[in-house]
């Protein structure tokens, strides 16, 4: 299993994260060219870190190269700020080896919460879900959430902008590279028809910094995202054919000088990765969204992290 991180100046919080990380095969940390300490102390938290240099700026690109970097089975995305708590991680994996193609996590689902929302966000929120939902015919309450899982065999499926591409202009994004990317995925996984579980989780305050509001840009951008999808998809057949995968770099990848940080349960221990291949249940073409059993269980002590010194 990879655990994929975008950080931008994120030297404060990131540690809080990574210490609270459960066993996991890989962790990549994909830098953003942060111009503080964020990679250093991410090695001094985690030695067998991999360090993933942007291609291009955005959060779209920063997930694109992370993804394309990834060796485990299956790969979680968790944001760096410490606004998702990594404890959560297990029940996202069991959503997945319990037969989901992806988990999605929903901070408005029963079970879920959003801590740092005001009234205008949730508002905002349930209005452009019911949109989505009314335009794709699912049932997601959540379309910018951070914190997902993937089986990374099916990544390509999602056709997110390579790292690399050609004819592109110099410090010029592709569609997809910024903060749309994560009602991208939302919206592509359920063109692609997969097989999608909420998983419900509880977003928290960022630990150190504020939290910028850009509540009607933000939702623009969200409304803007999903109607350039809707028309897109009108235009072309998507297809659930696996496309060759993604290639970054290896210049672009800073991968620990030290071979010695097995981890407890992880793959040098187990020979192979320690998440079995996807199972295929049948597929239901009436069923875009499967809602996960989410529950009550929402935290595992996160709400009062640790904080740093300084």
């Amino acid at each position: 299993m990879t655990v994929v991180i975008p950080a931008l100046n994120e030297e404060h919080n990131l540690p809080l994260v990574l210490e609270n990380l459960p066993a996991v095969d890989e962790v990549i940390v994909v830098d953003g060219r942060s111009d503080d300490d964020t990679v250093a102390v991410a090695r001094e938290v985690r030695p067998d870190v991999i360090v993933v240099r942007q291609t291009r700026s955005g959060k779209g690109n920063a997930l694109a190269c992370g993804f394309a970097a990834a060796t485990g089975d299956i790969v979680v995305t968790l944001n760096a700020d410490g606004s998702a708590d990594p404890g959560e991680i297990p029940r996202f994996v069991d959503a997945l080896l319990s037969g989901a193609e992806a988990a999605h996590g929903s901070r408005f689902r029963s079970g879920g919460d959003h801590r740092d929302a005001l009234p205008a966000e949730r508002f905002g929120h349930a209005a452009l879900s019911r949109v989505v939902n009314i335009l794709f015919r699912t049932r997601f309450t959540d379309l910018s959430c951070g914190y997902n899982a993937y089986w990374r065999e099916l990544l390509p499926v999602l056709d997110l902008p390579a790292p690399v591409q050609r004819g592109l202009k110099r410090g010029r994004p592709a569609w997809g590279d910024g903060a749309e990317i994560e009602t991208l995925i939302t919206v592509r996984m359920a063109t692609r028809g997969l097989r999608v579980v909420e998983v419900a989780t509880v977003g928290y305050p960022r630990i150190h910094g504020d939290r910028p509001r850009q509540f009607f840009p933000a939702a623009l951008r969200v409304l803007r995202t999903v109607l350039t999808e809707y028309a897109r998809r009108w235009g072309s057949t998507p297809s659930r054919v696996v496309p060759r995968a993604a290639e970054l770099p290896e210049s672009q990848i800073q991968r620990p000088r030290r071979t010695d940080f097995p981890l407890a349960g992880s793959a040098e221990q187990t020979g192979r990765h320690s998440v079995p291949p996807p199972s295929r249940p049948r597929r239901r073409g009436d069923l875009r969204v499967i809602r996960g059993e989410g529950g009550s269980e929402t935290g595992s002590g996160w709400e009062e992290p640790r904080r740093r010194s300084g």
